[in-house]
């Protein structure tokens, strides 16, 4: 994926839709020092060029229910670029995967999944994980206390 070339207002903007994605376009322009029809027109570039991905809220877990976080590592028993795809799909059709990765050195993917409790992790596993033939090994970790969670990118200009 090639990278868009950044000026000082997209950073100026990405960092500031980061931080608050909610301001209206007024608003932000005027943290970022631009006129509103300008800052409409970047975002709208950043969004075209797939630089923005999504604009979110993000839920505290703790807050709506009580919910279990496992990080989990998995391995295949056969590594080709056809089943490595055919294991992301399938993990990106999961609800309650939140995060996978392929990773490299040790096992082949590591996911971050949000679940209500220990039954529901044990039926994530069977029904996503253990029930699909090519893998080997999963390994879990249930977090205990969560220190810090960040969704910000620290953006530089490109130019």
């Amino acid at each position: 994926m090639a990278s868009v070339e950044l000026d000082e207002l997209d950073v100026r903007i990405l960092n500031q839709i980061q931080k608050d994605a909610s301001l209206s376009n007024q608003a932000l322009a005027e943290i970022v020092h631009a006129s509103p029809p300008t800052c409409m027109r970047r975002v709208r570039r950043l969004i075209e060029t797939g630089v923005i991905e999504k604009q979110i809220a993000i839920v505290a877990p703790a807050k709506v229910a009580n919910t279990l976080t496992a990080i989990i590592e998995v391995t295949l028993d056969v590594q080709t670029a056809e089943r490595l795809q055919q294991f992301e799909q399938r993990a990106e059709q999961e609800p309650s995967v939140l995060q996978c990765y392929r990773v490299s050195t040790g096992p082949d993917f590591v996911l971050i999944a949000q679940v209500a409790d220990m039954p529901a992790y044990h039926a994530l596993v069977h029904r996503a994980l253990t029930a699909e033939a090519n893998v080997r090994n999963v390994r879990s970790f249930f977090s205990v206390h969560r220190s810090k969670f960040e969704t910000y990118i620290a953006v530089t200009a490109t130019v």
